[in-house]
């Protein structure tokens, strides 16, 4: 016995296709169908994309203002000037050049020595009297201390260093001012080694002499004594910084109490000249701690004619002259 699949006798104009999914040249798919014919075709469905918001990302237009906070740092610090450096640093450095340098220790040492051999001979000669043997140490300091000055302001330019001290500092008045300070307090601290020499030696000196100690000191004398230090140191500084060259402002320094004292010796005119004009005679007085009202005016001249004068010149020469 075979058995059929049973069949349904039913007759229809419908033909049966197999599935098949139409696919036209226009691109666009078809659904699937069964024998049935339809105009109406079905496209995926798709998004209208503009080119004004709908399709790209949403970005934030960034517009540069005034305001570059939010971008970056600050560009106006870049052109900022830069900080000078500290005066003190300078102060520190050229004291350190007074001293470290070959020259510097050269005249340190004979400075010192000078005041030794100076105040125990001026104790020999004299006995122990302290007022006698401080006096005698300015005979060292009257002929050093001016070269010392004049090495200070002059160094640069003879050993062809201002290039790049005036490239780091390239104020040069502030270079100045710290040149300066250092020669004139070392001055000072000469006044206070020889005293504190000269009382030693004082005391020694009695001892082998068997004679009593004068420790009579005229306070206004020492405060004479040690300005006229400075001033010297000045004048120095002074015909430096005017003349640039170190031979020819020490020849000057040296020379001038030679000059003036044939200057006096010409008859009446020459010593009123000298009377004025000359810093180791108007100086005197002050040593002394008995000055007048003249002593005041001649010192004062002298001084404006030996420092003031040609250290504002010098000033300008300095700040204006080019530096290869």
């Amino acid at each position: 016995m075979t058995a059929t699949p049973k069949t349904v006798g039913m007759t229809t104009n419908e033909t049966v296709t197999p599935k098949t999914t139409g696919v036209t040249t226009d691109d666009t798919a078809t659904p699937e169908t069964a024998g049935v014919t339809t105009s109406k075709t079905v496209t995926p469905k798709t998004t209208a994309v503009t080119t004004d918001d709908t399709a790209t990302p949403k970005t934030t237009a960034v517009t540069m203002t005034d305001d570059v906070n939010t971008v970056g740092p600050k560009t106006a610090d870049i052109h900022r000037a830069p900080a000078p450096i500290p005066f003190h640093r300078l102060l520190a450095v050229e004291t350190r050049k007074l001293f470290d340098t070959r020259s510097g220790k050269i005249m340190t040492g004979i400075l010192v020595a000078l005041t030794l051999a100076s105040v125990i001979g001026r104790g020999v000669v004299s006995g122990p009297q302290l007022h006698a043997m401080v006096g005698a140490a300015g005979i060292g300091f009257g002929t050093l201390l001016p070269v010392l000055g004049i090495l200070t302001v002059t160094g640069e330019w003879s050993h062809r260093t201002a290039l790049t001290t005036f490239a780091l500092e390239p104020r040069r008045r502030r270079v100045l001012a710290a040149k300066c300070l250092p020669p004139l307090i070392t001055a000072v601290a000469a006044s206070l080694f020889a005293i504190l020499v000269a009382v030693p030696v004082t005391a020694v000196v009695a001892g082998v002499q068997g004679v009593p100690a004068t420790w009579e000191v005229d306070p206004l004398a020492l405060l004479g004594w040690t300005g006229t230090g400075v001033l010297v140191v000045a004048e120095g500084l002074a015909v430096g910084m005017l003349l640039l060259n170190a031979p020819a402002a020490i020849v000057i320094c040296l020379s001038t109490p030679v000059l003036w004292s044939a200057v006096s010796g010409l008859g009446a005119t020459g010593e009123v000249l000298a009377e004025w004009f000359d810093l180791n005679t108007t100086t005197d007085a002050l040593m002394a701690g008995d000055m007048t009202g003249g002593d005041t005016a001649r010192l004062a001249v002298s001084t404006i004619f030996w420092i003031v004068i040609p250290m504002a010149a010098g000033v300008v020469r300095v700040t204006r002259k080019e530096v290869t």
